[in-house]
């Protein structure tokens, strides 16, 4: 369904490197920058990047929005988000571990980027 992802980045190089650090935990290279100074991911036909604004203004997080990353098990999430935390970002909502909810049982981890986007890494059980 999705092509790619962007968010905003006010420091790329913090931002760079928090992605780098939790997409290397999940077997994605590190990211390259493009021609306008995007931080460019590749992985499974899709793509992650990460920008500076093209309007100038601040970058800022949605409220209410998350991106979800799937993981293959709750041990890659939880190592996803100790890398996310190490390299700067931050914890949020409650600590990594099982939900139950309308769509079955999830194991979710959640990280705030540099920019206070929010990420959910999520892994379905079976």
């Amino acid at each position: 369904m999705f092509s790619h992802v962007m968010v905003g980045a006010n420091d790329m190089e913090a931002s760079k490197a928090f992605y780098d650090a939790t997409f290397a935990a999940i077997g994605v290279k590190p990211g390259f920058y493009d021609d306008k100074g995007r931080a460019i991911y590749l992985h499974d036909g899709a793509l992650f990047m990460v920008t500076t604004p093209i309007d100038g203004a601040p970058a800022c997080h949605a409220n209410g929005g998350t991106i979800g990353l799937k993981m293959t098990s709750p041990g890659q999430a939880d190592d996803w988000h100790a890398a996310g935390v190490a390299a700067g970002g931050a914890a949020c909502e409650d600590p990594p571990g099982v939900r139950e909810g309308a769509f079955g049982k999830l194991y979710l981890a959640y990280l705030r980027d540099p920019a206070g986007n929010k990420l959910c890494g999520l892994h379905r059980i079976a």
